[in-house]
């Protein structure tokens, strides 16, 4: 594990760090996994400010590595992870890991008895290494294209 890899909580000032993580994420690395016009309906933030709110709405973390955020992640009141993404350019050295590890202990402080997840392709085999399984293969609307997903759940432990 990188102990370069710092996690804190999620700030305000934080909100266009998030923003580009999310869009280069899914441009950069889940393009190998849907079509160019999935990743078209799926990479869009077009209102700021509900992003913002919605960071806030909930606990959110930010990993960063020599100060610079490199992924984030956040848990909604229901125990899921709600999103998880990665910078592109720092896939692969643990940054999902320990943002995981982040949720797992909230969620365990919480009382949650599982936390679940709705994984992309590119996601999915990450959730199944750490654990989750598949509840179902599910088909999600984004701006008139249709994307493939997968419910996968973890018990807290």
């Amino acid at each position: 594990m990188d102990e370069r890899i710092l996690i804190r909580p999620y700030v305000p000032h934080d909100v266009d760090a998030t923003i580009e993580i999310f869009l280069r994420s899914i441009r950069e690395v889940s393009s190998k996994d849907y079509s160019a016009a999935q990743i078209d309906a799926w990479a869009k933030v077009e209102d700021r400010s509900l992003w913002a709110e919605r960071r806030m709405s909930r606990p959110g973390w930010i990993a960063e590595i020599g100060g610079k955020p490199v992924g984030f992640s956040d848990l909604t009141g229901d125990g899921c992870l709600d999103m998880m993404f990665v910078h592109p350019e720092f896939q692969g050295v643990g940054v999902a890991t320990r943002l995981l590890r982040r949720v797992e202990e909230e969620a365990l402080r919480l009382g949650y008895s599982r936390i679940y997840t709705e994984a992309s392709r590119t996601a999915r085999p990450f959730f199944e290494r750490k654990g989750f399984r598949m509840v179902a293969r599910q088909i999600v609307e984004k701006r008139g294209q249709s994307l493939e997903n997968f419910l996968m759940e973890k018990p807290c432990a």
